[in-house]
């Protein structure tokens, strides 16, 4: 029987409905199965398509999360390795001149250096009394008694103190005269009289200077008071002492709050501090010759501006916070040790990194910054000691912007770098070497540092304030303190003069020139 290529005309399978080829199934059934299946093939292979997409994004989300997870830990491992540094003496590395006296075992012996001057107290420019002492007569080392008399004298001075444990109680008689405009017989203070106290100036200006300068809460100032000069009162009239030299101390505080927004250059920085169990901040601001501290609720640009003024028009040199913005100062030097110790802090974190996350441009950059700006902290402290002239310093500083601009050419891949690159390259760029063009900048916040340090330990003993006429208290004394200090005054002095005299006279003996 010939087979056909194609049916002829009109033909219809008698076999349709029920083909035994297909175990019985219609013919007509099993194509549309087959259409069918050839559209749900396209929307699996859309479907796997969509899950290899997803796949692909969820590993990349992964392997970020992995990396990111990866910094944290690192950084978490630097922070506890900096505050939980292990109890161990450094070893001199390898190429390392070990310095000072080297014993035979090859550590460095205890005490100076050779060739250190020693120190020896000076001899006394007066002696209140002399004492003769006749020879011994029995050896004080071997107990002998055969000793012999020798005619040379030997000298010993021996310095100490005189405590006299009593008060001093002063009478004061009044004459009075009577004032018609005030309908009442008035009087007038004595020379270091402070009326209606029945504490003397001399014992109010040494307990504020034991409060403020020495760091010792009240308790102990009233202690202390009551085993040495056998003068008794409450801790509450200690508090009183402040309020009343803080008074007294207001226009003085606000007068240097002028002199610091006239001053050329200019330290600040800013520390924590807990009033009444809220946080708030103490500022400092100043320089060689004044300090000045404010303590606030906020760290905004409003309370820089209120210390420093909207247009501040000398040098000021603070860290990287962008609150000092707002002063808008003539010229800013950054702090390049901040800059230091960031770069060397990245450089930790990324050493604690796997080996596959690590990122070794990063590591050379953090390196490299480190390195260049220690350089230029040296130079600054040539510069300052006359060492390096003046005159060579824009060359210097082109050398320095050279050196950093090719460390900062590259964009990294680990994203604390990447942040201290685009920052040192960007608008910072021309802060950074600012005590270059301004003699008697310093290349770092170091002084600012170390006069906040003393808020820091009195944070650490008191734990803070609790009123608001505490703040204010808090933020006028340590002022005017720190600035009696630095202007070569006696702080104890001036505090027993700001209590006994009028401001302009308190404030002609705090500074060398109060015109």
């Amino acid at each position: 029987m010939a087979r056909y290529n194609y049916p002829p005309p009109n033909f219809q399978c008698r076999y349709q409905d029920n083909c035994p080829h297909l175990q019985g199934l219609s013919t007509t059934w099993v194509w549309g199965e087959y259409e069918l299946a050839g559209s749900r093939y396209q929307g699996h292979l859309r479907i796997i398509d969509s899950y290899d997409e997803e796949l692909e994004r969820s590993d990349k989300r992964i392997r970020s999360l992995e990396k990111e997870n990866a910094e944290l830990k690192a950084k978490f491992q630097a922070l506890h390795q900096r505050q939980f540094k292990a109890n161990r003496k450094k070893d001199t590395q390898k190429g390392e001149k070990p310095s000072g006296n080297i014993n035979s075992s090859g550590k460095k012996k205890r005490g100076a250096p050779v060739g250190h001057p020693g120190w020896f107290r000076k001899k006394p420019e007066h002696v209140d009394q002399t004492v003769h002492v006749s020879a011994p007569e029995i050896c004080p080392h071997c107990q002998s008694e055969k000793l012999t008399p020798i005619q040379e004298l030997k000298e010993h001075f021996q310095e100490d103190i005189v405590l006299k444990p009593r008060t001093v109680v002063t009478r004061y008689l009044h004459k009075q005269a009577y004032c018609a405009h005030c309908s009442r017989p008035v009087i007038k203070a004595a020379d270091n009289e402070l009326l209606n106290a029945h504490i003397g100036p001399v014992a109010k200006s040494t307990a504020i200077y034991l409060r403020y300068r020495m760091a010792l809460p009240y308790r102990k100032v009233q202690e202390l008071f009551k085993d040495l000069f056998d003068l008794e009162f409450v801790p509450a009239s200690a508090l009183g002492f402040d309020k009343k030299a803080a008074l007294k101390g207001e226009g003085i505080y606000e007068d240097l709050r002028e002199k610091i927004k006239a001053s050329p250059v200019v330290h600040a920085d800013e520390t924590s501090w807990r009033n009444d169990g809220m946080g708030h901040y103490a500022w400092y601001a100043g320089n060689a010759d004044l300090a000045f501290f404010h303590i606030d609720r906020h760290r905004s640009s409003e309370v820089a501006t209120s210390i420093l003024g909207t247009d501040f028009g000398g040098v000021l040199v603070t860290d990287r916070y962008a609150a000092y913005n707002s002063t808008n100062p003539a010229e800013r030097q950054t702090c390049l040790a901040h800059i230091i110790r960031r770069a060397k802090d990245i450089a930790q974190e990324l050493s604690l990194l796997k080996k596959n996350c690590r990122d070794e441009q990063a590591e050379s950059f953090c390196a490299g910054i480190a390195r260049l700006f220690s350089r230029a902290c040296k130079v600054g402290q040539k510069v300052s000691s006359g060492v390096i002239p003046f005159k060579h310093t824009p060359a210097i500083e082109k050398v320095f912007l050279k050196n950093l601009k090719s460390f900062c050419a590259n964009e990294l891949s680990f994203s604390s770098a990447e942040t201290l690159r685009s920052k040192l390259i960007g608008k910072e760029i021309n802060q950074l070497f600012t005590f270059l063009r301004h003699p008697g900048v310093p290349p770092t916040n170091n002084q600012a540092e170390q006069s906040i340090r003393s808020i820091v330990i009195f944070r650490k003993i008191v734990f803070g304030t609790r009123s608001e006429m505490g703040l204010r208290t808090h933020s006028i004394l340590p002022s005017l303190i720190l600035t009696a200090r630095r202007q070569g005054k006696l702080p104890r002095e001036f505090l027993q003069t700001l209590l006994t005299s009028d401001t302009p006279a308190a404030q002609a003996a705090l500074f060398n020139n109060s015109s």
